[in-house]
C-alpha cells in the first residue's frame, strides 16, 4: 500500500504529491485563536482538521513538529490597523490585566480542544512572548527596502514590494483590483497607501499593551507574529501552513510578503485552508444571533439548540465533510452525526469479541475497505470517504456478529487495526459516554428489562414477553432474539 500523500496546495490551486523538506520530519504551522473570548463552533473545525493531519503524519511514521500560535497582542478590532486591541478592550471592560484575559481564555480554549480529543501541538508560542523576534523581522524588512516609518508606526510598502515580487499570489487578488476597491479611511493618513499594513504600531497614551522598539513604544502588527514564530520554530522554509479560509486574505497574504521581504523566500511549501462552518446557511456571527460557543454546544444551552451534543458528536460531524468544503450546522445534521457515531462506537466494541474460524477463507471485502480508507485519507485528507468506508466495515462486523459471515484470525486482526489505528488513532474518535453516565444507566435499565423478558419466555409467559417487547418498541428499542438470549438496539 502506497504512503504517497496528495495535498491540495492553496498557493498553486492544485493537488500535489507531498514531499517534505526533511524526509524524516514534517513541519506544520497553524494559526491559533485570538484569546479574548470563549472557543466557538468556528474554532472546532481547524482544531479537528489539523489534529487529523497531525495524527495521520504520525501514523505514517513521520516525526512531526506541529506549531500552533496563540494571538494575545496586536489583533485590532477591525482586523486591520486601527481600533482597539481586542484583548486590551476586553481587559478594560472587565477591569482585568490583559494577560489575565489572555490566560483565562487560553485555558478555556485548551479545555475545549481537549474535550474534542485534539492532541496538544508540539509547540504553542504566544505572540506576546516573541516581541524581540518580531522587531528583528521588521528590521530585516527595513533593510530590504519594503518598510517605512510614519509618526512612530512602521508600515509595509505593498506597492513597492509588488514592483519586485507579486502581492496577491495566495488569494489571486491583483493589486490593481485592490487599489480600485479600496478607499482612504479615517485614521490611515500615516500610510503611503491604504493597501499598506502595519508592522509596528505606536501605542497611544491610553494603550495598555506596549513594548519599547527602535521606532516607538508600541506593539507588533497582527500579521507579523506568524512570520516571526514560524521561522523561529520551523526555519526559513517549512512544509505546511494551515488556517481557516478567512485568513487567506489579508493575514496569510501579508505573511508571504513579510517572509519574502525578510527571508528572501515565501517560506511555505504547502498552504492549506479549511472552509467555514455556517449555521442554517448563514455565516456564524453575534449579529445574526447564531454564534454558538463550544460550551453552549456541549451543554445545549443556546436557544438554537434542541439538545446538548457531545464533543465526539461534534468531532464526528466535522469529519463527515471534506475540510475544503463548507459545512452547515443544523440540529438535524448533529442528530444524524450522533446516531452515526453510536453505530460506529458500538461496532468498535463488538469487533473485540468477534468469533474466529481458523479454516475460514479471507474475506476480500475487508482488505478492499482497508485499501479504500487509506486511499481516501492520503487523497487530500478525504475524511468523508474514509468514514463511509468505515460504515461498510460496520456492516461486515454486524454480519460476523450475527454469524452470517465467518472470518479468520488475519481478518480479525485487520478489523481490529482499522478501529484502533484509524477510528481511534487518526480520526481521534472515542466513545465519550463516561462510565456511570446517564446513558450507561439507561443501558443498564434496558438490559434489566430484557433479562426479565428472557426469563418470562423461559417460563413460557408469552403475554409478559410480548408486553415487554411492545413497550420497548414504543420507545424506540428493538429486540432481536438469539440462541443465547436476546440483543437490543435503537430503532433507526
Amino acid at each position: 500500500m502506497s504512503n504517497n500523500f496528495y495535498l491540495y496546495n492553496t498557493l498553486t490551486r492544485t493537488k500535489e504529491l507531498f514531499k517534505p523538506i526533511n524526509p524524516d520530519r514534517v513541519g506544520i504551522y497553524v494559526c491559533g485563536p485570538t484569546v479574548y473570548g470563549d472557543a466557538h463552533l468556528g474554532h472546532a473545525r481547524p482544531g479537528v482538521t489539523y489534529d487529523v493531519l497531525f495524527r495521520l503524519f504520525k501514523h505514517l511514521g513521520y516525526k512531526v513538529r506541529y506549531v500552533r500560535n496563540i494571538t494575545d497582542v496586536g489583533h485590532l478590532e477591525n482586523d486591520a490597523d486601527e481600533g482597539e486591541d481586542k484583548i486590551a478592550k476586553k481587559a478594560r471592560l472587565e477591569q482585568l490585566e490583559p494577560m489575565e484575559v489572555a490566560q483565562f481564555y487560553t485555558l478555556r480554549y485548551h479545555d475545549a480542544m481537549r474535550k474534542l480529543n485534539t492532541l496538544p501541538p508540539s509547540i504553542e508560542p504566544h505572540a506576546s512572548g516573541h516581541i524581540i523576534e518580531q522587531i528583528e523581522v521588521v528590521k530585516k524588512i527595513f533593510d530590504a527596502g519594503y518598510a517605512y516609518e510614519s509618526n512612530g508606526s512602521v508600515y509595509f510598502d505593498v506597492q513597492k514590494y509588488n514592483q519586485d515580487h507579486k502581492y496577491g499570489v495566495l488569494s489571486g487578488r491583483s493589486i490593481e483590483d485592490q487599489i480600485s476597491n479600496t478607499r482612504e479611511l479615517d485614521g490611515q493618513s500615516d500610510k503611503h497607501s491604504p493597501l499598506d499594513f502595519a508592522l509596528w504600531k505606536k501605542a497611544s497614551a491610553e494603550h495598555i499593551m506596549r513594548w519599547p522598539s527602535p521606532w516607538s513604544d508600541g506593539f507588533p502588527g497582527w500579521h507579523l507574529e506568524c512570520s516571526a514564530m514560524s521561522e523561529k520554530y520551523l526555519g526559513k522554509e517549512f512544509d505546511i501552513h494551515g488556517g481557516g479560509m478567512d485568513l487567506m486574505f489579508p493575514h496569510h497574504e501579508c505573511e508571504i510578503a513579510q517572509n519574502t521581504a525578510s527571508r528572501g523566500t515565501s517560506g511555505v511549501h504547502y498552504w492549506m485552508h479549511n472552509n467555514m462552518i455556517t449555521i442554517e446557511g448563514k455565516k456564524m456571527g453575534k449579529s445574526y444571533g447564531n454564534f454558538i460557543t463550544l460550551d453552549e454546544l456541549f451543554s445545549g444551552s443556546h436557544p438554537k439548540l434542541q439538545q446538548a451534543y457531545s464533543p465526539m458528536t461534534v468531532r464526528f460531524f466535522i469529519l463527515q465533510a471534506h475540510y475544503r468544503s463548507p459545512l452547515d450546522f443544523s440540529n438535524e445534521s448533529l442528530q444524524a452525526a450522533e446516531k452515526g457515531l453510536k453505530r460506529l462506537m458500538q461496532a468498535a466494541k463488538d469487533q473485540l469479541n468477534l468469533p474466529v474460524q481458523e479454516s475460514a477463507p479471507a474475506v476480500a471485502e475487508i482488505a478492499t475497505i482497508k485499501s479504500h480508507i487509506y486511499e481516501a485519507l492520503l487523497d487530500d485528507l478525504n475524511t468523508p470517504i474514509a468514514v463511509s468506508e468505515l460504515f461498510n466495515l460496520v456492516t461486515i462486523v454486524n454480519k460476523i456478529k450475527d454469524k452470517a459471515v465467518e472470518i479468520n484470525a488475519d481478518d480479525k486482526a485487520t478489523i481490529n487495526a482499522l478501529f484502533e489505528d484509524i477510528v481511534k488513532g487518526v480520526l481521534g474518535l472515542e466513545d465519550d459516554r463516561a462510565e456511570g453516565s446517564s446513558e450507561d444507566m439507561i443501558n443498564g435499565l434496558v438490559q434489566m428489562v430484557i433479562d426479565a423478558r428472557v426469563a418470562a419466555k423461559a417460563n413460557k409467559d408469552w403475554a409478559t414477553s410480548d408486553k415487554i417487547r411492545d413497550a420497548l418498541k414504543a420507545i424506540g428499542i428493538q429486540i432481536k432474539d438469539t440462541k443465547d438470549g436476546a440483543e437490543w438496539s435503537y430503532i433507526e
